[in-house]
């Protein structure tokens, strides 16, 4: 066998040149080649979108998977609290012997409720004092109260939880009309005399 046969796997072949047929189809193959790529990284690009949207529902399953439950376990947190609430202050400081430790008992039971919902993600909230925020608090009246800005937090009447971002149930809340602009001396430029 020759040395060059050795060397060529296919001595069969003829060696392409750039005058040859496969010259001629080129030509005509190029627009395939274009079209072909194209898919290709359309393809790539696709598979790496639907990994990206698989991590983030995952990752939102994670977070936001036990919303539904811990929405309707929060009816539990509130009759736990409404129930130490509802004992005045005088009854329970005097409280003692079988009736001390049912108090304690309820206190105990919904302080580790609240702790098992933060461990969880889920967060209290305690606006009172807080500038309102629709996303978060549902204004239930108006309270006038001149110490305060307008658009405040003057009561709570029942705590709001959220999960991340996301609110579980608005806090009920009822929010300070504020110090009427006359009263405190400052008025809008509106309300000015023509003359001044």
């Amino acid at each position: 066998m020759a040395e060059e046969d050795k060397l060529d796997p296919n001595p069969n072949l003829a060696p392409a040149n750039e005058n040859g047929p496969a010259a001629a189809e080129k030509p005509s193959l190029e627009p395939l080649v274009v079209e072909l790529r194209d898919k290709y990284l359309r393809a790539v690009a696709e598979t790496e979108n639907i990994r990206k949207r698989a991590e983030r529902d995952v990752a939102e399953a994670r977070a936001y998977g036990i919303a539904a439950f811990a929405r309707e376990v929060l009816a539990v947190a509130d009759n736990l609290t409404r129930a130490i609430e509802s004992l005045d202050p005088e009854a329970r400081a005097v409280a003692d012997g079988t009736f001390k430790a049912l108090l304690d008992g309820v206190e105990l039971t919904r302080r580790e409720l609240h702790k098992i919902l933060e461990k969880h993600g889920v967060r209290r909230l305690e606006p009172l004092g807080e500038k309102f925020d629709p996303n978060f608090h549902q204004a239930m009246f108006e309270i006038p109260n001149p110490e305060v800005p307008a658009g405040t937090v003057a009561q709570v009447m029942q705590p709001g939880y959220a999960i991340g971002e996301r609110v579980l149930r608005p806090a009920l809340v009822a929010v300070a009309k504020g110090a009427a602009r006359a009263a405190r001396g400052d008025r809008a430029p509106a309300e000015e005399e023509p003359g001044e």
